[in-house]
Parts: structure tokens; sequence; C-alpha cells
């Protein structure tokens, strides 16, 4: 035993010092020994992917560096790593900031009651949510399945978000002689193909005040309608600095608000509300990430061709937009919003490939891969989803990458194979002459591949393979 009496705080998806309220309670309480334990026992589909853990891993840095190198480190289940660092020090609290993935709570819930159990006082707070899922439900206390009524009703009739709190100062803390070093928890991959997502992200809380700072100047005005453009600046890349909590949607909601009233703030929080929406469900009904919302595309005819699928991954599929998001993925970590959908829309109804597919791609390979928000946003647009686009929406990748990438800029610069080819032909090189290709220094099916499918008569496969499915569910009301 140290001698000392302590609080444990445990970071978790919450690795930040400003307006962290677990952190703050056990501050209050006197001298803090803060962890992070890597656990790594959910399902394996679902584990953390290589982008996260690259992310992760610089976000620890920057944490430990903001305190001032006392970051304890550990890995394995959390029960366990808790009972063997209470039984070498005087702890009487253990505080956290709460996560709402299915297997997490039930895991929370024994901890708390262990921890009880052997006369350890434990607080949980909400750290990432504006709303609490459980606060926010239907006049027959049952969970929304419909995002407007959610939002609209549930969100903004609620109680308002708290205001943030600041950084907390002077924070007196412990350091448990038994953490692990950073590289202990290989984070990191053997094969060093995380270096190229470096020159694309500031990671930790300074970096994600700075991108906050960012966007309020250069991206927000215009946001409504700007932000279906890849090429554009009216993004706020705000989403990994969000899912691993260096920054809270409560200082961003705020921030906000503090600018004004406009459509295009507005509109920002609307897609805040679609994150809470997301998580809303995720907790409401936990097999999201792997069983169809509608249960009648149980019955849908997928496809199981590894060979397009592969084309897919690399951005080889031979439909520059679709190419474009799929490389942007690869070489930063992200993906333009409008581009995710495209791509998305190709997998699962151009090759009609299963949309948990395509969800774990993204959950290795995105820097903001979010548990909920992937499972919701890839359920909702193959539409089989809570509240999914219609079965007949299917996104044609040309006519997209000639409405919102018009110039060409955001293609060109990832398939810069292409860069030589006049913007009418970009989007469809196929249809370009003989000499128009030759002019361009492009050789379809050797420099760029020629369509992996063709865009109309997939199309109509889409619409037949869905037509025959039963009629949708009558319990998807709000």
């Amino acid at each position: 035993m140290s001698g000392e009496t302590i609080s444990i705080f445990w970071f978790r998806r919450d690795l930040r010092l400003a307006d962290n309220p677990g952190l703050k309670e056990a501050a209050n309480s006197g001298r803090i020994l803060p962890i992070y334990i890597l656990d790594e026992s959910e399902p394996e589909e679902l584990r953390m992917g290589g982008a996260s853990r690259w992310w992760l891993h610089h976000s620890l840095i920057s944490l430990n560096k903001a305190l001032e190198n006392s970051l304890n480190l550990y890995r394995g289940k959390p029960d366990d790593i808790l009972a063997e660092i209470i039984k070498r020090h005087d702890v009487r609290m253990v505080c956290w900031n709460r996560c709402y993935d299915p297997w997490r709570v039930g895991e929370d819930r024994q901890i708390k009651e262990n921890l009880k159990a052997g006369g350890i006082a434990t607080k949980s707070f909400n750290g990432s949510l504006l709303w609490e899922p459980w606060d926010v439900l239907k006049a027959d206390k049952t969970p929304y399945r419909v995002f407007t009524p959610f939002y609209r009703k549930g969100c903004l009739g609620a109680v308002p978000p708290r205001k943030p709190t600041g950084k907390m100062r002077q924070l007196s803390l412990v350091r448990d002689e038994r953490s692990l070093s950073l590289d202990d928890l290989h984070l990191l991959p053997r094969t060093r193909w995380d270096r190229k997502l470096e020159p694309h992200w500031k990671v930790g809380e300074e970096g994600a005040q700075k991108r906050l700072a960012e966007f309020l100047q250069t991206g927000l005005e215009g946001y409504r309608k700007g932000r279906d453009f890849p090429s554009q600046e009216n993004v706020s890349r705000l989403s990994p600095y969000l899912h691993f909590g260096e920054i809270s949607p409560h200082q961003i909601w705020h921030t906000l608000r503090m600018q004004g009233e406009s459509a295009h703030i507005d509109h920002f929080c609307t897609e805040l509300g679609w994150r809470e929406f997301s998580h809303h469900l995720l907790y409401h009904f936990p097999t999201l990430p792997s069983e169809n919302w509608q249960k009648k595309f149980d019955a849908f005819p997928w496809t199981d061709d590894p060979g397009q699928l592969s084309l897919w991954h690399r951005g080889m599929t031979g439909y520059p937009i679709v190419d474009a998001g799929m490389r942007e993925l690869w070489q930063t970590g992200y993906m333009h919003n409008r581009v995710r959908m495209i791509v998305a829309s190709f997998l699962t109804k151009n090759l009609l490939i299963d949309w948990r597919h395509g969800a774990r791609w993204f959950q290795d390979c995105l820097v903001d891969a979010d548990l909920a928000n992937n499972s919701s946003n890839w359920q909702w647009v193959a539409g089989c989803g809570a509240d999914a686009a219609p079965y007949f929406r299917i996104f044609n990748p040309v006519t997209q990458g000639e409405k919102f990438d018009a110039d060409g800029a955001y293609t060109r610069q990832y398939v810069p194979e292409l860069a030589k080819l006049p913007d009418r032909y970009l989007f469809k090189p196929w249809e370009a002459t003989a000499d128009v290709l030759a002019e361009a220094n492009v050789a379809l099916g050797e420099s760029y591949p020629l369509p992996v499918v063709d865009i109309r008569t997939s199309r109509e496969r889409a619409l037949a393979a869905y037509a025959g499915l039963k009629s949708p569910s009558s319990d998807s009301g709000v």
C-alpha cells in the first residue's frame, strides 16, 4: 500500500482534460491516479481497426503530456486491472465516463457491483453524448426509430445540453510503478503504413480545438450546401476527435451556438443530432452492428464476390468518384461524407455486396471509426436500417461526380492517372474517344481499369432484388 488515499480516474473515450465530468469529480476528491486500459475483449469483428489504433497511440501521447507524464497504462480486462491497482494503493473511489457499446454497458455494471462489494465508491458520468439514450424516448417510453421526431421532439424538446466546463488546473497526480509503456500496448502496425496518415492530422485535445477554430473560420459559412462538395472546406473533420473524446459534443454545440443564429449552424447541430441518433439506436438495439434492422433484408440475395470486393477496397472499380473516395480513405484514414454515401451505395447496390463487408473495411481504415455511426450509416445507405434511405435511392457514381465534383479537383487529386482527361469524360472515361484517351495518357484496362459492372444493368438488378423482398414492417413509425 502506498499510504495515500486516492481516487482512480479511468480514461476511456474521453481523452481530454477540459469538459471531463468524471475527471472533475475525481479531482474534487483529492489525489488522482489517472489510468487508461487497453481492453480487447470485445468481439473480434468489432475490435478497433488499424487506423483507430494509430490515432489512439498518438492521442495517449498527447494526453500523457497534458498530465505531465503521469498517465498510467495497462492492458487486459478492466475488472482485473482495477482490482490489482486497488490492492497496491489506498483507493477510495473510481470514476469514469460511460461508454454505450452493448458489451461495455454490461461490463460496467459488473465492475460497479464488484467495486462496491469491496467497499470502493464508484461514480460514472456522461462525457460523450448530448443526451442520455434512456432519457430521449417516445411518449410511450419506447425508443425512437425515425430521426426527425427523435431530434426535433425527443432532443430539442428535452433539457438543453449542459454547458461545458473548462480545463482543470494543478491536478494532484499519482504514478503507478507498474504502469506499462505506450510501446507495450502495441498499437502501431509492424509494417509502418500508418506514417502516411501523419501529415493529415494533429491528434489530441489541442488539435481538436485547433480544428474547431479552423472550421469556424473557413468552413462554417456555407456549410449547409458546401458540405456536399468534397473539394471544399465546408466539413469540420471533427469526427475522430469526437470519437476519442479529445473534444466533447457539448464543447462543439455551445461554441457553435455562441456564433449566433444561422441555417449553417442549425444544420451542423442536426448532424450532431444524427450522431446522437446512431448511439441511441446502438444502445436500444445492440445487434445493430451485425443484424439487419429491417428483418426482411435477411432474405436479400447478396452476392459473394471477393474479387469485386477487393477492387472496391483498392479504389480500382473503374468509376472515378468511387475510386477517389476509397483512395482518400487509404491515404488519409478519412473520407468525405458525400463520397462515403456514394461508395457505400456502389458496394451494396451496384455490386450487391453485403453492407457488413463495407462496415468492417471502414472500421479498419477510418480514424473516426465509431461502432454506432458506422453501423447505422451503412444500414441507412443499404436500405435496411432505421429511417433508411429508400431502397430505390441508388447513387449514380457518374452523375454524383459531375454534380459534386464538377471541376474534378477532388477526383484528380486521388485518381491522378485521369488528371489530364477533360471534365466531360472524367467520370465516364469509357465514353472518351481513342484520341482523347491517348492525349490524356489513359489506357483503359491498363493505366486505369474498365468499369467492374455496368451502372445501368447493375441498378436494374438491385431494384429487382429489392422488389422481391416482403413489404416493410409496420412497426417502423415514430
